[in-house]
């Protein structure tokens, strides 16, 4: 098995985009559930959705987002 430190070095190498995704994971496999911050981020979404359907808000496309992080 692998130490800490070639692990650490392992990550080093990857392209941002993907330490970001690494980093949720991570994130979400040590975070236990909470249905309150659930359910406002439930709301949130709902929220963003008419307003995108109502022409309020703006859409980014993917790729646009995505950029930000492969630099």
């Amino acid at each position: 098995m692998s130490s800490i430190n070639d692990l650490i070095h392992e990550i080093e190498k990857l392209p941002p985009a993907e330490r970001a995704r690494l980093i949720d994971l991570v994130i979400r496999d040590m975070a236990e559930p909470d249905p309150e911050i659930d359910k406002v981020w439930a709301e949130e979404a709902i929220k963003r959705w008419d307003k995108y359907k109502e022409g309020n808000a703006k859409a980014v496309p993917y790729e646009n987002v995505m950029a930000k992080y492969n630099r």
